[in-house]
């Protein structure tokens, strides 16, 4: 049951039961969750079977307690080092350095890269008070010093905090004499990495360029 709140104008919840209201306020935590949306899934839930409901509860309790980041690359792993590191048809002297582990997963769909990743955990920020130092920058910088490493392609996004991240890295890297390129510039400036589809993002892998 809803009633109009005559204050605000906006619509108050009556539930008929403290324990969908708990529900419903844990589910509405996840991004793009809204209260509408979490109440069905809250009531699909109540109308399913037990056993289908614990088999979600303890995949999301694995998700918490099971799930590691591999010591190589920071991408999301079952084990220490992660299927991509430890595949010996990939190519370890490419490294493709993504923001985030959604990033790996859109690259992954492209079926266009055969190298391996580092995840850096996002970037440079000062006004979100993320610097160098908040991300993984210092164990690639330990990985290029290795001498194993022949190219790094920065897929980053084309916003201002991307190239920022982008343009810091290439310096570090400098010394080192290994390849710096970029995916080419059919990701649209601006853009996230994730929402772009795999056929642009699988050329802009092909077609990455010099970066400087």
């Amino acid at each position: 049951m809803q009633k109009r709140n005559l204050c605000g104008g906006s619509l108050i919840v009556n539930y008929p039961s403290v324990t969908i209201e708990n529900a419903v306020n844990e589910l509405s935590k996840l991004p793009g969750i809204g209260k509408k949306s979490a109440l069905r899934f809250a009531l699909f839930l109540l109308k399913s079977r037990v056993e289908e409901v614990e088999k979600l509860s303890t995949a999301i309790i694995d998700l918490k307690n099971k799930t590691v980041f591999c010591s190589h690359c920071h991408n999301i792993s079952d084990t220490e080092i992660c299927n991509i590191c430890s595949s010996p048809r990939r190519d370890k002297s490419l490294v493709c350095v993504v923001e985030d582990v959604r990033d790996v997963l859109a690259i992954e769909n492209t079926n266009q890269f055969f190298g391996t990743y580092h995840v850096l955990g996002g970037v440079i920020s000062p006004l979100e008070g993320i610097s160098p130092q908040s991300l993984t920058i210092g164990s690639l910088l330990e990985k290029v010093k290795g001498g194993t490493i022949k190219e790094l392609i920065l897929a980053l996004s084309s916003t201002m905090e991307g190239d920022t991240t982008a343009f810091y890295i290439a310096k570090k890297m400098k010394e080192f004499g290994v390849k710096i390129t970029t995916i080419a510039r059919g990701i649209p400036v601006g853009g996230e990495l994730e929402f772009t589809d795999e056929i642009t993002l699988g050329r802009s892998i092909i077609k990455r360029v010099e970066f400087n």
